[in-house]
């Protein structure tokens, strides 16, 4: 298969683009910077902006299937930023595979485009998109996937994988966003730690891309739907956390914020960070104090049935290939 990967130098991409060459794949990446593991697996290299159409277009010439991973992650920032890189650079994407005949669409999506602030358990992909969303992501990835999966079709065929909580190895958000708050001792529990939550073990997100790609055509039941893709058992968050940060060297979380009040806390602090045009994002956000003390756990039997999503990677050995680099990054964040 010849595949081209947006966003190839990032985390989740970047599995992709090996786990592609492994199995022999022509890959072709598309990314805005240089990456030396990029180079190093001997793939061609596109540099470019996904916000760049005419760029993108050629990206996707002589390819049979394009897995879209590039985009722009966060709860604070411009809607500007968001809606031109994950929406419109979304739609420059479907146009390019349209215009250069390429058959097959994998998107990476999220869980939050349907998050409409109340816990999710054992959620299915019923779920409808909310009537407002609480940060600019969620929305400008949303549109993103409604472009993706209205474009499926008997030319071009589309999927949209919604992992949730990616981690492991090489993580370059989450991991680092915990050990660096742990080591300034400002980490709060937000809520009673008792919700429970998905996760994704970043080497089986890769393996359910490849997994769908394979099964991809117009009359597939997976054409033109999106899927929830994540471990089997959901996790009790703040006793993974702990989990993380004992392998990173640091003690237990055990200072917390009641949920109302942090909900309560991230709005005023949006409000400032408006109205005084701070730097940064805000140290909480009301999208965020309901994503640390809800549940949100979601079900991916559809994702089996329909396009046969197994893991590749178990949760213990996946835990065991991420400690070494927990305890590198802890030594680098030493506890205050």
């Amino acid at each position: 298969m010849r595949s081209l990967v947006t966003g190839g130098g990032g985390f989740l991409g970047l599995y992709i683009v090996e786990q592609l060459v492994a199995r022999g794949d022509d890959v072709r990446v598309l990314c805005r910077g240089h990456y030396r593991q990029v180079d190093d697996l001997g793939v061609e290299t596109v540099r470019t902006d996904i916000r760049d159409h005419a760029s993108v277009r050629e990206a996707c010439a002589q390819t049979d299937c394009v897995f879209h991973c590039a985009a722009v992650p966060g709860v604070w920032g411009p809607w500007k930023m968001y809606h031109d890189i994950n929406t419109l650079g979304t739609q420059n994407v479907i146009d390019g595979c349209r215009q250069q005949g390429v058959s097959r669409l994998v998107y990476t999506s999220s869980p939050s485009v349907v998050f409409d602030g109340r816990d999710h358990e054992n959620a299915d992909e019923l779920l409808s998109y909310p009537d407002r969303y609480l940060c600019h992501y969620p929305h400008s990835k949303a549109l993103a996937e409604q472009a993706v999966l209205a474009a499926n079709g008997k030319d071009l065929a589309t999927i949209s994988l919604r992992p949730h909580l990616i981690w492991g190895p090489r993580d370059n958000h989450l991991i680092p966003r915990l050990i660096e708050r742990a080591g300034s001792g400002r980490l709060r529990r937000v809520g009673d730690g008792t919700n429970l939550v998905s996760n994704a073990y970043v080497e089986n997100v890769a393996a359910a891309h490849l997994q769908a790609a394979d099964v991809l055509q117009p009359e597939a039941p997976c054409a033109g739907r999106a899927y929830f893709v994540n471990e089997p058992q959901p996790v009790r968050l703040w006793d993974w956390i702990d989990r993380l940060l004992d392998s990173a060297g640091f003690a237990p979380v055990t200072k917390a914020v009641p949920a109302a009040a942090a909900y309560r806390i991230g709005a005023v602090l949006e409000g400032m960070w408006s109205l005084l045009r701070l730097s940064g994002e805000p140290p909480m956000t009301r999208f965020l104090a309901l994503q640390l003390s809800g549940s949100h756990y979601y079900c991916a039997e559809r994702a089996r049935i329909d396009f046969g999503y197994k893991t590749v990677v178990d949760v213990d050995e996946a835990m065991r290939r991420t400690v070494p680099e927990l305890r590198q990054r802890g030594q680098g964040n030493p506890p205050k």
